[in-house]
């Protein structure tokens, strides 16, 4: 009798957390590998839930495709371990239980770190291994990302017949990351050929059970579900799972109640949480009926208007011009906010604060946005790394921003830590510059990044940053299409310190149709010229400039006057064919900036805009 046929008229109980079991056998190195190294301890493991009476076991193959195995330089094995796993749990199993071969979900919190292309590759790879040793099914399991998940499913169904359980993952109950709900997701599953459709991982029995009773009963199409033991805490440097055993005996008869016709268990869960739910399924008849819930925790997600237009309109209809000023690294801010009051007097639609720039701290950009709108009115632009903040971080101070009326933002992945003067730091990056365009229009959307409704939705308006300092400038705008499929409203470029540099930037943008800021940045000094061009990233100098700036060496008057000399004809360049001018003050020298920004007005106060601007 096959699995779907068991399904039909039984209730089946999967097995458990093998990495559990290893991890506190005092193993941490990459489980699925052992299925080539320690073959007695994995088939022993097998047997262990077959004798607590486990129906489904499955294959220890859960990150055992190219792109998890590369992190341990095992890409090569794919095969042989994916093989290799499949024999040994066959081999336990013998006739007393179904084998389904386990391929676990790539994206995790950073989406875009692999392409949906390369996820398929390697999945199909995997697939094709195990589907070579006749496992009685295939079981997709931890996924957060429901379009990686429809994919790889896709793919199962155009290579074999032989049953397939898709479970998705979630933050909270419910929901799925992106926002769309666990009932219609599953929907979506059944729709797209999965036999078996439920959830695993994350979630404890409680939350599960929760997000299951608002999901309705299918003809044909049955339910799972593998919760963890409980939520993890943190023991002497180590992850731990204090449930209860016995607790999942009572869990398994709620899961029932729900419809649910497979139950195994997750991260945390032993051969004595199987006992438990087999002691809890006396009765292993399965519901055809059930009462579905109608959501009471969810609230309609409101949306604030903007009492101002962001900037990514303003620069569309006119001329812009934005002024970079960084928060001071010392406490007296006085300097600072004369600055931000010259240079909203001179008419700059925002003074933009970067997020710890080279990695050095200063003041926060948060805070001093806040006292720069009660002195001067300006409009802050805030720069917000993926360096300093995790993803709880991250949404925290977003959500802050918001509250505080601050809407304009710049997503940059942030320079590492080494770079600074406390190298001995640690970059976070839980999310990519790309990722965190992505989370941020989610924000929009009143959507946190678990999927969970935030009541409101956020306004911002997210620039991108975009270097063209580069030998290959294509490269470059490919990064920029991708920022524009992840959502940015426009972008903000380096520093650019030569016309025929600018005109190139044009001619390899010109079919976008986001605008961009063209980035002028004016020199204090020869000093500065060869610092900017030879240790920081991403800036580039040509030799004239260098040259014009090493010719004024001693004179402060000289000085001033070749940078803003050097600084007009790029900036009559840019707005030839762009109409965002971003203007980067050096040093708090928001003197050569205010000018610089005059002159811009005066230049575009009774010009159209040239037809060939972005």
């Amino acid at each position: 009798m096959s699995l779907l046929d068991k399904l039909r008229h039984s209730i089946l109980v999967g097995d458990g957390a093998i990495g559990t079991l290893l991890y506190s056998y005092g193993i941490d190195q990459c489980f699925e590998h052992l299925n080539l190294t320690h073959e007695k301890e994995i088939y022993n493991i097998h047997k262990s839930y077959i004798e607590a009476g486990a129906n489904v076991i499955q294959t220890n193959t859960y990150g055992a495709n190219s792109i998890k195995l590369a992190r341990y330089g095992l890409e090569d094995e794919v095969v042989q371990i994916n093989k290799k796993a499949a024999q040994i749990a066959k081999a336990a199993a013998e006739d007393r239980a179904f084998v389904v071969g386990t391929i676990g979900g790539i994206r995790g919190i950073q989406k875009n770190a692999y392409s949906i292309t390369e996820i398929e590759q390697a999945f199909k790879q995997q697939l094709l291994a195990l589907l070579g040793e006749e496992p009685d099914g295939i079981l997709l399991e931890t996924y957060y990302d429901l379009e990686e998940l429809k994919a790889v499913l896709k793919i199962v169904k155009n290579e074999t017949t032989i049953p397939v359980i898709a479970q998705v993952s979630l933050h909270d109950p419910s929901v799925l990351q992106s926002g769309i709900s666990l009932k219609e997701a599953l929907q979506q599953l059944a729709d797209a050929g999965a036999d078996v459709v439920g959830v695993n991982c994350r979630l404890g029995p409680t939350h599960m059970i929760q997000a299951l009773e608002e999901v309705p009963l299918s003809d044909g199409v049955y339910l799972s579900a593998y919760p963890n033991a409980s939520l993890p805490d943190i023991v002497d440097g180590q992850f731990t799972y204090n449930s209860d055993p016995n607790y999942f005996e009572q869990a398994a008869v709620h899961l029932k109640e729900q419809g649910v016709r497979l139950i195994g268990g997750c991260c945390g869960t032993t051969p004595e949480h199987i006992k438990a739910i087999i002691r809890g399924l006396k009765d292993r008849q399965p519901v055809l009926k059930k009462d579905i819930k109608k959501k009471s925790h969810r609230f309609d997600i409101v949306k604030k208007e903007r009492t101002e237009k962001p900037l990514h309109e303003i620069v569309r209809e006119r001329p812009s011009v934005i002024v970079e000023l960084d928060p001071p690294k010392q406490l007296n801010i006085d300097k600072f906010i004369e600055g931000t009051k010259a240079l909203h007097h001179a008419g700059v639609d925002a003074v933009t604060m970067a997020d710890n720039s080279l990695a050095t701290p200063r003041i926060s950009n948060m805070a001093m946005s806040v006292r720069i709108k009660e002195a001067s009115k300006a409009r802050p632009l805030v720069h917000i790394t993926c360096r300093d903040r995790n993803l709880i971080g991250l949404q925290s101070h977003l959500l802050g921003l918001h509250t505080l009326g601050i809407n304009e933002v710049l997503a940059v992945t942030g320079d590492p830590t080494k770079l600074g003067g406390f190298p001995g730091a640690t970059s976070v990056y839980d999310l990519s510059s790309y990722d965190l365009i992505q989370f941020i229009k989610q924000l929009n959307e009143g959507v946190s990044f678990s999927g969970k409704s935030l009541g409101e939705k956020t306004s911002f308006s997210v620039a991108a940053a975009f270097n063209p300092n580069v030998r290959h400038v294509d490269r470059a705008v490919k990064r920029l299409e991708k920022k524009i499929e992840c959502g940015a409203d426009y972008f903000m470029s380096q520093p650019l310190f030569s016309e025929e540099k600018i005109i190139e930037t044009y001619e390899a943008t010109k079919h976008l149709s986001t605008p961009i800021y063209i980035g002028i940045m004016p020199l204090t000094g020869t000093r500065n010229a060869e610092f900017l061009h030879h240790e920081v990233p991403g800036i580039t100098l040509t030799d004239e400039t260098r040259r014009r700036m090493a010719v004024c060496d001693g004179d402060p008057t000289k000085t001033r006057e070749e940078s803003i000399a050097i600084a007009k004809p790029l900036i009559d360049t840019a707005l030839k064919y762009f109409n965002g001018i971003y203007l980067i003050t050096p040093f708090m020298r928001y003197d050569l900036t205010v000018e610089l920004t005059n002159y811009i007005h005066e230049k575009t106060k009774h010009s159209k805009v040239n037809q060939v601007v972005q």
